[in-house]
């Protein structure tokens, strides 16, 4: 178990990782999803032992190993930019970690096949890396870090650099290759819809801080605030203030949007109020949704999907349709919210399901 109490770490003026609280149990998958800038690397450097906390404390199976270099601990790292040995084999750089731990030959030949198996390099073993595709150095990497038998391993941002294909490819099998290993795996995204589909669980950051933590899945659904809400939303959250009268936001144009049935416990009030922008739709998705007309702005087409930016009321919105959708800029059109999928939060920022819960 990895366990971060009240880690910060402040370089100059500038505060990177702040009052960071987070326990990682063994055999888990963990994301760390943020937009540049939020701390997920520097947060994986703390775990590793290659920075130290400026105050908090790190602790590994029940040990501080707060200050330990990264030289004394069970760590493997595998970055975007795929770093291998180039004078060396496929296999000689998978065994390379083996080898310095005097690992014997036959044992090192079992977990070298082993991970090639896992990752399609058998083929490649008696190959430099300079004679593999992108994709295959990258593997490499990865196979690795897995014959390394670390308590921890840290990958930031792996598929970053490779195709689309073969990111979704490696996407799909990574929880399986790790899954038996017993180790616990962080993996750094900008990405939500990555952290999505590996996953596992999720802590969303933000300036810093750790957000929110929890079953992938639940963080999605749930965010606990609108900072962690706009974090797991790609394209952007779709947001609007309004004013919640009785079981009714009030929206423009004497428009009524219904209040979810599990919060119409909640005040009178001023609210921020989301949804995601595939609950925004061109046809009816059930009888509870609302329609509005909005002006189209522009429309991006990427061939099963269309990204049409709406401006309703002075507010930008972005509505993800299936197929090609083509529209006049300015065009005025109809469209529906769902508001079975109505985010919720307060003037503070604090989702308003997370507040009812803590007043019942």
């Amino acid at each position: 178990m990895l366990e971060l109490k009240g880690v910060t770490k402040v370089v100059g003026a500038d505060t990177h990782i702040n009052a960071v609280d987070l326990t990682l149990q063994h055999a888990s998958l963990n994301v760390l999803l943020g937009p540049t800038l939020s701390g997920k690397t520097s947060l994986m450097r703390l775990m590793a032992g290659l920075d130290v906390p400026t105050s908090g404390s790190i602790w590994f199976d029940g040990v501080n190993v707060t200050g330990v270099p990264v030289q004394k601990r069970r760590i493997a790292m595998v970055y975007q930019q795929f770093i291998n040995y180039p004078a060396m084999t496929v296999y000689e750089n998978i065994a390379s970690p083996l080898r310095v731990a005097g690992v014997d030959s036959a044992k090192i030949n079992k977990e070298v096949r082993r991970a090639a198996e896992l990752l399609k390099l058998a083929p490649y073993l008696d190959r430099t890396p300079l004679n593999l595709s992108g994709g295959q150095q990258q593997r490499t990497a990865l196979a690795r870090a897995i014959v390394k038998n670390a308590g921890l391993v840290l990958l930031d941002e792996p598929l970053a650099n490779l195709d689309y294909k073969l990111r979704e490819e490696l996407r799909a099998e990574l929880p399986k290759i790790f899954a038996e290993s017993g180790a616990i795996f962080v993996y750094a995204t900008t990405e939500p819809s990555e952290a999505l589909l590996l996953g596992g669980n999720t802590a969303t950051l933000s300036q810093g801080r750790v957000t929110q933590f929890g079953p992938t899945i639940d963080v999605f659904r749930r965010p606990r605030d609108l900072v962690t809400a706009r974090t797991f939303s790609d394209p952007p959250l779709n947001t609007i203030v309004l004013r919640k009268s009785g079981a009714s936001f009030l929206l423009d144009g004497g428009v009524n949007l219904p209040v979810p049935s599990e919060l119409k416990g909640i005040a009178d009030a001023t609210y921020t109020v989301g949804f995601q922008p595939h609950h925004l739709s061109l046809k009816r998705p059930n009888r509870e949704a609302v329609s509005v007309t909005a002006k189209v702005k522009v429309t991006e087409v990427t061939g099963s999907e269309s990204f049409i930016h709406l401006d309703f009321a002075d507010v930008h919105w972005v509505m993800l349709a299936h197929g090609i959708q083509v529209f006049d800029p300015d065009q005025t059109i109809e469209v529906f919210i769902d508001p079975r999928h109505l985010m919720v939060f307060d003037e503070a920022g604090r989702s308003a399901e997370t507040i009812q819960a803590r007043a019942a």
